[in-house]
């Protein structure tokens, strides 16, 4: 069972990276995100295979003055 900001979730089948964060309602220019401990280049967010012994961490950007 993969884990996504400390929330056990389920994978459904084979998905990329950014299928996931795109299917999560994700806004890939407004976000960083960390594998495994490793932060991610959004270059390979399309090449990377999420597999359930993954952790994510998932960090939105928030602008405001």
């Amino acid at each position: 069972m993969m884990r996504v900001n400390g929330n056990k979730r389920f994978l459904e089948g084979r998905i990329t990276l950014k299928e996931f964060l795109l299917k999560e309602g994700y806004r890939l220019e407004h976000i960083a995100v960390e594998r495994n401990g490793k932060i991610v280049p959004k270059a390979e967010y399309e090449t990377i295979m999420l597999t359930e012994a993954d952790t994510l961490e998932i960090v939105s950007f928030v602008g405001g003055g």
